[in-house]
């Protein structure tokens, strides 16, 4: 069970609604009213937790686990202990979060500006926005309606937030528009300077950088990451991307919609990616470059060149994933051989 001084528990609920949530079908003439309290992990789970199975490494969990209920793939049927409520679907990661997300729901914010926030006359803040100590609200921003701004977080002027968003601890954004329901974790850093300088042999120039940050709907930016504006154009981050921890966005970087951007990923100015990309932790791009939709990145990937739509690359330089594992094998069978 999750820990009661962090999160809230509802329930109980019944194998019937399980169903209904997940979308899932029951396996078996089971009792549609059975009760489950809370989810557990396969291995800690016990009669009247809900659990899952989405990674074929945790079968033998599974074939051993003494859950109440399972959210499977319907290949795991036969492999299901006796007892056990099976719920039955393509897609039991997303069933699991379903699940998760009933019993353990986000509470709504409780509205009101601290004392110890400081918040300028001339900003707007929406009705049920919660603004805590700490907290600074500059001239002419505007917040929207049942928003979260966290402690010691600063909204510079000009800036607007949606409704629903969440701004976690230490945030600072400046020259930045946030769509709806946008989540920043503590740290988050949106709409500095680009890194821009014209370079000469007398020293270094500051390119003024005049564009902004654009966050879209439904984007969730992890801890400590941050994003540039734009130097004239601005930068653009998708609907619907989620950006991990300790990543860095250049000015005039342009993500699309649907993005997975893990761990300490670093793009480079003026690199415009596409829609449902996926980029694996540490992978570095340059600068000025286009990536397709569709495409993955492996982890630790150097990414030199234009990316086409669909494509699965890594290694540094990155290349198709099929030619980088080819070489990695080749260069490995030269070590044995030449170590006999």
């Amino acid at each position: 069970m999750a820990d009661s001084r962090f999160f809230n528990l509802l329930g109980p609920l019944r194998l019937k609604e399980l169903a209904e949530i997940t979308g899932a079908e029951i396996a078996g003439n089971l009792d549609l009213d059975r009760s489950f309290d809370d989810v557990q992990a396969l291995d800690d789970a016990g009669e009247t937790h809900v659990s899952f199975l989405d990674n074929k490494k945790y079968a033998g969990a599974f074939a051993e686990s003494k859950a109440g209920a399972c959210i499977i793939r319907p290949e795991y049927v036969d492999r299901a202990p006796p007892g056990m409520s099976l719920l039955v679907t393509s897609e039991p990661y997303l069933g699991y979060a379903k699940v998760a997300q009933r019993l353990y729901p986000t509470s709504k914010p409780s509205a009101g500006i601290s004392p110890q926030a400081m918040v300028d006359p001339r900003a707007l803040v929406g009705v049920g926005t919660r603004i805590d100590p700490g907290a600074v609200i500059l001239s002419g921003a505007e917040i929207g309606a049942n928003c979260i701004i966290g402690s010691n977080s600063v909204v510079g002027s000009g800036v607007t937030i949606s409704d629903d968003c969440r701004i976690g601890a230490n945030v600072t954004l400046s020259h930045c528009c946030l769509g709806h329901r946008v989540i920043l974790h503590p740290g988050v850093r949106i709409g500095q300077d680009g890194f821009g300088f014209a370079l000469t042999a007398a020293g270094h120039e500051k390119v003024p950088q005049l564009g902004r940050v654009i966050v879209e709907d439904d984007v969730e930016i992890g801890a400590n990451s941050t994003i540039d504006r734009g130097a004239g154009p601005d930068t653009v981050i998708g609907a619907g991307t989620k950006i991990d921890n300790l990543v860095q966005i250049a000015h005039n970087v342009k993500l699309g919609r649907g993005c997975i951007v893990v761990s300490q990923v670093g793009i480079s100015g003026s690199t415009e990616i596409g829609d449902f990309v996926m980029i694996g932790g540490q992978a570095g791009l340059t600068g000025h470059l286009e990536v397709g939709s569709g495409s993955r990145i492996a982890a630790q990937s150097g990414v030199m060149r234009n990316v086409e739509a669909g494509a699965t690359i890594g290694g540094s330089p990155a290349k198709p994933m099929r030619d980088w594992l080819k070489e990695v094998a080749f260069v490995e069978r030269m070590v044995k051989n030449k170590s006999k």
